[in-house]
């Protein structure tokens, strides 16, 4: 089972999709509401959000996603349970909130809609609420037995095999002619039938890459612990002098642009470097 969610501004439109009759929709849990129609919902919700002005995304909006076979063999009542239980896990019970089940397509799924601003009036803290969703979604699964992400993402890799290895061999191959520049390596990789695609959001960070190969679309981390991007642009700095702590800090060039590199990996890649300086002067008797 997937868990995605985000605050909104949308509280009205939201709960008319959710409410959609076209999707077959069907609420399968409701608290602290009385309304019967999105409107009268919606204006529910407002009440408790008038108590906190200064939020504008006042509205949680999740999405809770059984694989295919276990949402055919769900009931209302299963699904509300796992509802339940997945806003318990997200410490959001005793707040307004409803939820509907589309049955319109294969893949049977809950919307959720959640007041973020509390009866007292204080707005949920919404940091990391993404992966915290995954998370609950995931901790759900495994209490009900059914069907986790990381299950279906190991059937996968196992599907996968044949090219993740091949994917890695490349790799090896590529780094073995010392490339200086990621745009070098991304075009070395292109020469022997692999796309490398860097992941870059919205703040304009590179978060890593992915690899496209004869079918497979895969993250770095899903050919080989060894290909995340820290330890590919690592990699990469010890054959180039120009990318050192200050670009690590100022940005890295690529494909023509200059992109930002996310905490996480900024943090990985300055450690590994200090570790070469270090290394690099005991190898040749400095500090003795």
């Amino acid at each position: 089972m997937i868990g995605k969610g985000h605050s909104i501004a949308s509280t009205g439109a939201s709960i008319e999709y959710g409410w959609n009759q076209e999707k077959e929709a069907e609420v399968i849990y409701k608290d602290q509401l009385a309304g019967e129609t999105p409107k009268e919902i919606t204006e529910e919700f407002k009440i408790i959000q008038s108590q906190n002005e200064r939020c504008t995304q006042n509205t949680l909006s999740f999405i809770l996603s059984p694989t295919v076979k276990d949402g055919q063999e769900m009931s209302k009542a299963q699904l509300k349970e796992i509802t339940s239980r997945f806003l318990k896990e997200m410490e959001l019970k005793n707040r307004q909130a409803i939820a509907f089940v589309h049955r319109d397509k294969a893949h049977t799924h809950v919307h959720v809609y959640v007041n973020r601003i509390g009866f007292d009036g204080k707005a949920y803290n919404d940091s990391f609420i993404g992966k915290r969703s995954q998370i609950a979604a995931d901790n759900v699964a495994k209490e009900l037995g059914l069907t986790r992400v990381r299950d279906v993402q190991q059937e996968k890799l196992k599907e996968l095999n044949w090219q993740r290895l091949a994917i890695r061999h490349i790799n090896n191959k590529v780094m073995e002619t010392r490339p200086k520049s990621l745009d070098e390596y991304i075009s070395k990789m292109k020469s022997c039938d692999v796309q490398v695609i860097p992941s870059i959001n919205k703040s304009n960070q590179l978060q890593g890459f992915r690899f496209e190969y004869k079918g497979a679309n895969l993250k770095g981390s899903e050919v080989h612990r060894s290909m995340t991007g820290g330890k590919i642009i690592g990699e990469i700095s010890q054959y180039a002098k120009g990318i050192g702590m200050k670009e690590i800090s100022s940005g890295l060039k690529l494909m023509d642009k200059t992109v930002q590199l996310s905490t996480n990996m900024a943090s990985k890649i300055a450690k590994d470097l200090i570790k070469q300086v270090i290394k690099r002067g005991l190898d040749t008797g400095m500090g003795f």
